[in-house]
């Protein structure tokens, strides 16, 4: 039996099958994501999305959706499901018998005698999917018709009927070829077989996305259909349709579908799920090589690439060049120390304060895994800018002060990965000294000072020694809070925050810590008795006034809770390392337990892949991204610090 399998009881029932949703992606940043049953409930849902190099390289969705007909005895049964305000229609779920994800997409239909299978499969490095039909079964002529639903629209927009659209399609091989707006690619769709395609150019207006409904936003688009191919087919027989931005050979089509077919790896277990879906967040395109942050609402992301990098390339899957090259891509985007980020929260762009600083950790992940790489030599010059530019105050918004602490400040915006804003003002005001920051700080001085020294750079070491020094001696006496026996999420001009939040975990998590054992246990115990759930680390302690255990509601009600008690996976490894370290062989079956808890969500939210956030209340459900790289990242590598220690002791 596949591991990933859903039967028809389930799939008919849309409020179970509306609320999983299967991800491909094509390595270069684009994506098909709709869920298993074909309806979109998402703005973000599309068969082809692709960034647009025009367009900043946003994404943009091409090919919504394509409804498939069958066609007997002059009677018409079509397949496709559509939401309209207050009704779906048609209800073509209601003749799909399976669902397989294993190893592509894959859903059959019966209709009366007729049984259609269709695969799903997006060709890596290319902006192209291919849809195979094969008729398992059919008892009577059979003519299959193919309408396509063309948005051609930003991800994050929606639109609606309009002049502007050109609507014409021109004939090319098996198909048609199509362009809606001047500065997008053209859209080639095919069909390898002789078909006939019936220009018929027409809207479709308010289709609804249910999603968008629950989460406050508009929720009606318009939706254009140029016509439709129609061939026939007969028992056992295959025809594949593709949509490209370029022209293909139709001829070609089997071929590249069975040779694309046996590379792709099988989603059979729990392990092999992460391992393809940590593979998905992978993007070449031009001369970078990037990490998407999550699908389907985000871009690559510096915080997120860093913090990411080491799970998704060492831990279950070895590809020490493909980590390499995005450490190589960061670094070309220092500038003045910094990374500058596309942040539509955020004015447009953001200048986080702490990536540069897990730059540094996720580098020495990387020298731990690669032993030989002299990664002084490959990034000590940029280390070295990143140190000195918070040291002298390159950037107006942190500075080192006279205790060797770093103090981040801007007003109005949010510098940490706490960074929801709700009417242009922060959800969590963090000016000051913020741990983790600090925490990062300190680890990315002693990274440095222990290369240099090994590199003999004698003025380097003596300058940061000092300021090593510094950050050890202030450390404890400015975050330790005696109240709440445990770290100040931050210290600001009104003194020590002690919200109990996760932030501390990094003074114990970090390769270097400023911080003795003995505290180390307290903050670890705190952690565990507020903030620990089955699912990740809370972002605040059920105790605190102001604490959210529900992550619902629009976008005002979400961004208020983001970082008021929702729980983040990403969180846990470095709970995990932290307990390894300190309690040894005795916190491993923990440890086991909290990873393994993830294996029930395989089948839910986003298919064989970690949601980016989960509910701060039982029972935890996921929210916010189907699939998110630092939350998969991060149970691969909570999996392979588990395996580590095990074969060390």
């Amino acid at each position: 039996m596949a591991y990933l399998k859903f039967n028809k009881a389930e799939l008919v029932n849309l409020e179970y099958s509306l609320r999983r949703e299967m991800l491909a992606t094509n390595r270069a940043g684009g994506y098909c994501n709709t869920t298993i049953v074909g309806c979109n409930t998402r703005k973000y849902h599309g068969l082809l999305v692709v960034p647009i190099d025009e367009f900043q390289g946003e994404k943009h969705i091409l090919l919504s959706s394509l409804d498939e007909t069958v066609i007997q005895h002059e009677q018409f049964f079509n397949l496709g499901i559509h939401r309209y305000p207050d009704v779906y229609e048609p209800r073509g779920h209601k003749y799909i018998i399976d669902f397989v994800y294993e190893p592509i997409a894959t859903i059959t239909y019966r209709v009366g005698g007729v049984i259609l299978k269709k695969e799903l499969m997006l060709i890596h490095n290319e902006d192209h999917i291919l849809i195979r039909y094969t008729l398992l079964d059919a008892h009577s002529p059979t003519t299959i018709r193919l309408k396509p639903y063309l948005a051609y629209r930003n991800v994050h927009d929606l639109t609606k009927v309009n002049m502007a659209a050109d609507t014409r399609c021109m004939p090319i091989p098996g198909g048609i070829k199509s362009k809606l707006y001047n500065g997008f690619p053209t859209l080639h769709m095919q069909v390898n077989k002789k078909n006939e395609f019936v220009v018929n150019p027409d809207w479709y207006y308010n289709v609804q996305y249910m999603d968008e409904v629950r989460r406050g936003y508009t929720s009606t688009e318009d939706l254009f259909t140029p016509g439709w191919f129609e061939f026939s087919m007969k028992k056992g027989e295959s025809v594949i349709f593709s949509a490209c931005v370029k022209e293909m050979n139709p001829a070609s089509l089997k071929t590249l579908f069975n040779k694309a077919l046996i590379k792709r790896p099988l989603r059979d277990n729990y392990i092999n799920c992460l391992k393809i879906s940590s593979s998905q967040f992978i993007s070449h395109r031009k001369k970078n090589t990037e990490v998407v942050a999550g699908f389907p609402f985000y871009g690559a992301q510096s915080r997120d690439t860093l913090v990411s990098l080491p799970g998704l390339m060492l831990a279950a899957n070895y590809d020490p060049k493909t980590c390499k090259t995005v450490l190589d891509s960061s670094s070309k985007a220092l500038k003045d120390g910094r990374f500058t980020d596309m942040d539509r929260m955020n004015d447009g762009v953001s200048r986080p304060v702490d990536s540069p600083l897990w730059y540094f950790w996720a580098i020495g992940q990387y020298a731990l895994a690669v032993p030989d790489a002299d990664v002084w030599a490959l990034y000590g010059k940029e280390m070295k800018s990143v140190l000195a530019a918070y040291a002298k105050g390159v950037n107006a918004d942190v500075k080192m002060h006279d205790n060797g602490l770093l103090w981040a400040e801007e007003n109005g915006k949010p510098l940490t990965w706490m960074n929801a804003i709700v009417n242009g003002k922060p959800v969590v005001s963090r000016s000051g000294y913020q741990v983790e920051v600090n925490a990062l700080w300190y680890n990315a001085v002693c990274y440095a000072l222990n290369m240099a020294t090994a590199h003999k750079e004698t003025k380097f070491v003596k300058e940061w020694t000092l300021v090593r020094e510094k950050i050890a001696q202030n450390f404890l006496s400015v975050f330790w809070s005696d109240e709440r026996n445990h770290l100040a999420d931050y210290v600001g001009v009104e003194g020590q925050n002690i919200a109990t939040r996760p932030n501390q975990l990094f003074a114990c998590a970090l390769p270097y810590s400023p911080l003795p054992d003995e505290v180390q246990q307290k903050v670890l115990a705190e952690i565990e008795r507020q903030l620990l759930t089955p699912r990740g680390l809370r972002t605040l302690s059920p105790k605190n006034p102001l604490y959210k255990g529900r992550y619902e509601g629009n976008q005002t009600a979400r961004y208020e809770a983001q970082h008021q008690g929702t729980v983040y996976p990403w969180l846990l490894p470095f709970y995990i390392e932290a307990n390894l370290r300190l309690h040894g062989k005795s916190f491993v079956s923990v440890a086991k337990e909290l990873v393994a808890g993830f294996e029930e969500d395989m089948n839910i939210h986003g298919l064989c892949s970690i949601a980016e956030l989960y509910h701060g209340d039982p029972p935890h459900s996921p929210h916010g991204c189907i699939s998110q790289a630092w939350s998969v990242a991060g149970i691969l590598r909570s999996m392979h610090l588990i395996e580590r220690f095990v074969v060390l002791v």
